[in-house]
């Protein structure tokens, strides 16, 4: 395993460092499970057996996906980039104190411009939430509008701002909650289907069960997760299909809401 003095401190001494496939397995499952015993992503256990070969560990939970690799259940899970990449610019990102371009990462690390954007944008998100791990299991996202309240303001600002019960003036904001742990919640833009795809595919691994309103924008979710809707038009609840969770939760009534 990796110590505090081995941590590179330089850009190349970076790169030197996670070229080397064995110091980015023991930086990540220190990262990852700190007393040193790894656990299968889908089930927990701490059943597993790794193959050196495949660089992958085998777990003997009895569900389909008995095999798994470092990236799983992580931001990097759905990424053909390898941690060898990943690694340094996380390095980059945490070091550079006035901020870096993608077309520096890409230059630094010899990838596109398009994928070191990418690369940002995962290790941005992972920052705000303070691990890099992605949900999995049962998922609830939704999302709402939040404002001032109405009595704060002064008269000509609530009338301009405050306008019954829409969206004008207010802040979206997208909750996705994992049910049984963590809740996470960040403004977006607006609740088109890319804005809130892209949220969904960043946060939550695929194959997860993901549980929505019956807003469009989610139609294609399916596609990559196994996706239950609820139209709140009809119903609040059907069995376990529900987003009552999320919309509970602290984080998204706007107590902590990560900007």
């Amino acid at each position: 395993m990796m110590s505090a003095n081995d941590t590179p401190k330089t850009l190349l001494e970076a790169v030197k460092f996670f070229a080397d496939y064995e110091n980015c397995r023991s930086f990540m499952v220190e990262a990852r499970w700190p007393d040193g015993k790894v656990k299968c992503p889908l089930c927990s256990s701490d059943h597993v057996t790794y193959m050196a070969n495949t660089r992958r560990w085998k777990c003997y939970g009895k569900h389909p996906r008995a095999q798994f690799t470092l990236k799983v259940g992580t931001i990097f899970e759905d990424s053909p980039i390898p941690l060898e990449k990943w690694l340094p610019a996380l390095w980059l990102i945490v070091n550079c104190k006035n901020g870096i371009s993608s077309y520096e990462v890409g230059r630094a690390l010899g990838v596109t411009q398009k994928s070191a954007w990418f690369m940002l944008h995962r290790l941005r998100l992972a920052m705000r939430s303070g691990e890099l791990g992605m949900m999995s299991g049962e998922v609830e996202v939704d999302e709402t509008f939040i404002g001032g309240k109405a009595q704060n303001m002064h008269e000509d600002r609530r009338k301009q701002q405050i306008k019954g019960r829409g969206a004008k003036g207010k802040a979206a904001v997208l909750g996705i909650l994992r049910r049984g742990g963590e809740v996470r919640a960040q403004v977006i833009p607006n609740r088109r289907k890319p804005t809130l795809e892209a949220m969904v595919h960043e946060n939550i691994s695929p194959n997860s069960v993901v549980y929505t309103d019956a807003l469009p924008s989610y139609e294609d979710l399916a596609m990559w997760y196994v996706h239950e809707a609820v139209d709140h038009a009809v119903e609040y609840v059907r069995g376990q299909i529900h987003t009552n969770s999320v919309r509970r939760s602290p984080g998204f009534a706007g107590v902590a809401v990560r900007v």
